[in-house]
């Protein structure tokens, strides 16, 4: 097979060998547990970038080299040695975008084994080599796996073809592709027109999806972007970028005092600045982790936006409520991340099938501990990033059922479950964006 060479590195990048065995590294610490983020937090600065490239790449094929490995070698070796050896033959699966050439790629390997295991380098070796010469029959063998075939776990698979049996396959192919870069531009500052021109002239191509959000032609360091450090614009996906101006549409018949709003869970605080960014309120951010909630004090600085942030668990409000009713709740809960795979491609082998059905009980705690939270007439925009209906629709057809004084809001519409595909849920109207999105599921809840 014809692997297109890689483009030249940067004089300044490490060498691959290293790459690889930081890449390596963070394999062997998902399989162990952990995830990406922890594991590439422990790489060093120089190496991030380019391990954190590779380390999205080997996890979305992942499945596939595993059921390879086990084909060519089927007692597992050391961990440290299985981690590189996947990591490579993850790298050598064949696509249309192979990121190096064959013969670089081994090598490179061998040089790494040598410095993380000297003596697993002969093995690392002969098994490569073996790969390279049979890999048509291996892959062929090999996909007769289903994990391999999708590179997703068994039981999400299954999840999804109950949840979605026309789309389901659809769903498993979008999460193993690169997702795009797409902005919000500060709406006190500009316009996603202006932005667009701002970019060109900064040798930056994109075109404008909404009177706010940008999508780039090609993603790059938020370094780069125009105006980025003094909060001119932000990173944010299409589909999270619905939540503040759909809870602000249904608050805009209030008159009179000014909006008291809850944005709960609200780390890393996206959804809190884009509030701000749209209307004059008061906004209360509230998190239970006081170093996420750190983050949200970061962010409103670099955009020089103020809110009250309270570290506190928002299923308790005995603890911090101070018996003041909102007139609008944002409850981004807690959920699988079943709709940003493309984004976190460690979330499908961390997560474990209970896991639907323990953080669907705390999202049920967390609506019910919040609903009374609501003056009457208030809405609580209840979202999460998942596409599984357990932590969507079905969640919120349980709630309706639990409180009488809830109905969703006919107006503005509640857009449902988004799927991260180039066609959307055709209900979700004017909601849906216009380029592929993130899974998503939001719910616009009005009080009686």
């Amino acid at each position: 097979m014809n692997r297109r060479p890689a483009s030249s590195a940067s004089p300044s990048s490490p060498p691959l060998s290293r790459l690889l065995s930081h890449t390596a590294d963070a394999v062997q610490a998902v399989r162990a547990g952990q995830s990406l983020t922890d594991a590439l937090a422990r790489c060093p600065g120089d190496a991030r970038p380019g391990t954190q490239a590779l380390s999205f790449r080997v996890l979305r094929w992942l499945g596939s080299a595993q059921a390879a490995r086990v084909l060519l070698v089927p007692k597992a070796p050391a961990p440290a040695v299985d981690a590189l050896l996947l990591t490579a033959i993850a790298l050598l699966w064949p696509t249309d975008d192979p990121p190096y050439p064959d013969h670089t790629l081994v090598d490179q390997a061998v040089t790494a084994a040598r410095a993380r295991a000297k003596a697993s380098a002969s093995f690392i070796n002969a098994v490569l080599r073996r790969f390279v010469r049979e890999r048509d029959a291996i892959v062929e063998a090999a996909c007769r796996d289903p994990v391999a075939q999708h590179n997703h776990p068994v039981w999400w698979v299954e999840r999804l073809q109950r949840d979605w049996p026309d789309q389901w396959r659809e769903i498993l192919a979008a999460n193993n592709q690169r997702p795009p870069m797409t902005l919000r531009v500060n709406a006190r500052r500009s316009t996603a027109e202006a932005y667009v021109a701002r970019l060109e002239a900064a040798g930056l191509a994109g075109r404008a999806i909404g009177a706010q959000a940008v999508v780039l032609d090609t993603p790059c360091p938020v370094a780069r972007l125009p105006g980025f450090a003094e909060g001119d614009v932000s990173v944010q996906d299409a589909a999270a970028q619905i939540a503040a101006p759909l809870l602000l549409g249904a608050a805009a018949s209030i008159t009179g005092a000014r909006l008291r709003i809850l944005d709960a869970c609200a780390a890393p605080g996206g959804k809190t600045a884009h509030l701000l960014e749209l209307a004059d309120a008061d906004v209360v951010a509230i998190d239970r982790d006081p170093e996420r909630l750190a983050r949200v004090g970061e962010t409103l600085a670099r955009l020089a936006l103020t809110a009250e942030t309270i570290a506190a668990d928002a299923a308790q409000p005995e603890s911090w409520w101070a018996n003041e009713p909102f007139d609008a709740i944002l409850l981004d809960a807690p959920c699988t991340a079943s709709g940003i795979v493309r984004r976190h491609p460690d979330v499908r082998w961390l997560r474990r099938p209970g896991d639907i059905a323990a953080l669907a009980q705390t999202q049920a705690r967390l609506l019910d501990a919040l609903w009374p939270l609501l003056r009457p007439g208030g809405h609580l925009l209840y979202c999460t990033c998942s596409v599984f209906k357990a932590e969507g629709q079905q969640q919120i057809d349980a709630f309706l059922q639990r409180q009488p004084q809830a109905r969703l809001a006919a107006h503005p519409p509640s857009p449902g479950h988004l799927l991260p595909l180039t066609h959307n849920d055709p209900d979700a109207g004017d909601a849906a964006p216009a380029v592929p999105s993130d899974g998503f599921f939001h719910a616009l809840l009005e009080k009686n």
